[in-house]
């Protein structure tokens, strides 16, 4: 299973949910994509396996994805 993550500002929740997800799971596929290089960073300090910054990487990552998360803010 892949699982897309997306995170703004500091990655704070993607952070939290990435190192959840991987005490449970370890060998399911996590890629983070933060809106900046701060929450990129910090979500693949938390153990995302693939990390992706900007825009088009949110497009990309979710053609892939088989489960997406993030803020509810993220959809309009």
């Amino acid at each position: 299973m892949n699982i897309l993550i997306i995170d703004a500002q500091g990655g704070g929740l993607g952070k939290q949910i990435i190192s959840a997800i991987k005490n449970v799971y370890p060998k399911l596929s996590i890629t983070a994509v933060g809106t900046n290089s701060t929450a990129t960073a910090n979500m693949l300090k938390a153990g995302a396996d693939h990390a992706a910054t900007g825009e088009n990487a949110v497009v990309v990552g979710c053609r892939k994805a088989d489960l997406i998360i993030g803020p509810i803010g993220t959809t309009e």
